[in-house]
């Protein structure tokens, strides 16, 4: 380890996570004037290279900062992978990890062993993945950060878990153990007719204020495991959650239901397919 980055991990490790990222969050939705608002975007888009052209206009100045980074897409600017037995990327990002869950229930991503039980936050809904497939999709400051139902189906529990606030980044990732395991997490669970229980979890990382989802009210979603009565339908591509501020979404997928995660490592968008590069 470099002598920076060790300094890195020291100073991660000694900042208080949780108390950084609620000011950051209440900062964000703090109220702006039209013409600070306009000046911070206008840094923010030239400094991370953000395509305004996709998104839904905005009239007049967004209110605080959270409105403009939760912005919304212009209607049909992705194409959503039409076949039954795909699914598809639920966020716009980068394909960090994807492959296969083993048959102990765990996976590797970047040298690091991660149990399925520990992300989706119950051990029995873990089993459907032992042999299944995963896809770990990070949203970078650039991106869209609205996530999307990856099939056609019905969420029938989400499930809320607290953590740390680690950042989800290269440091993050090598340097603290169990990374997505310890960070707070979302599992949005979705049943579907042909291809079993497919589960989304959405990792929190510090900076990032709070997640909502579609299926719980409320500015932030509860701690705890929610049984969604009636079942919320959803199709593919439709929007399931929200990070205000950015993270990382991760797909699991049961065993020989849908056609192998083959994408590779590297750029995705929001309703490609994960099983090939179209």
């Amino acid at each position: 380890m470099s002598v920076a980055s060790f300094a890195a991990v020291q100073f991660l490790r000694a900042l208080p996570r949780t108390r950084v990222s609620r000011a950051v969050g209440r900062l964000c939705e703090a109220s702006l004037p039209a013409g600070v608002s306009r000046a911070v975007v206008g840094l923010y888009v030239r400094a991370y290279r953000v395509d305004m052209d996709e998104c839904q206009p905005q009239e007049g100045a967004y209110q605080n900062f959270d409105q403009f980074f939760t912005r919304h897409l212009k209607p049909g600017q992705r194409t959503i992978c039409s076949s039954a037995h795909e699914i598809a990327s639920p966020a716009d990002g980068k394909i960090e990890a994807i492959g296969p869950v083993d048959l102990e229930g765990t996976l590797l991503v970047k040298k690091q062993i991660y149990r399925v039980d520990e992300l989706v936050g119950d051990a029995a809904d873990a089993e459907r993945y032992r042999g299944g497939q995963f896809a770990i999709v990070y949203l970078s400051p650039r991106d869209y950060h609205r996530v999307h139902a990856p099939v056609d189906g019905a969420v029938v529990r989400i499930r809320s878990m607290p953590g740390d606030l680690f950042p989800v980044n290269s440091i993050g990732e090598r340097h603290v153990p169990s990374l997505f395991s310890k960070n707070r997490r979302v599992a949005i669970v979705i049943d579907t007719p042909a291809l079993g229980r497919v589960t989304v979890v959405m990792v929190g990382a510090i900076i990032v204020g709070r997640i909502t989802v579609s299926a719980v009210p409320g500015d932030d979603v509860p701690l705890g495991d929610h049984l969604i009565e009636p079942p919320l339908p959803v199709r593919k591509g439709d929007e399931i959650g929200v990070f205000h501020l950015g993270s990382t979404a991760i797909v699991f997928a049961e065993r020989g239901v849908v056609a192998p995660f083959a994408r590779g490592v590297g750029p995705v968008q929001l309703g490609q397919s994960l099983s090939g590069d179209a």
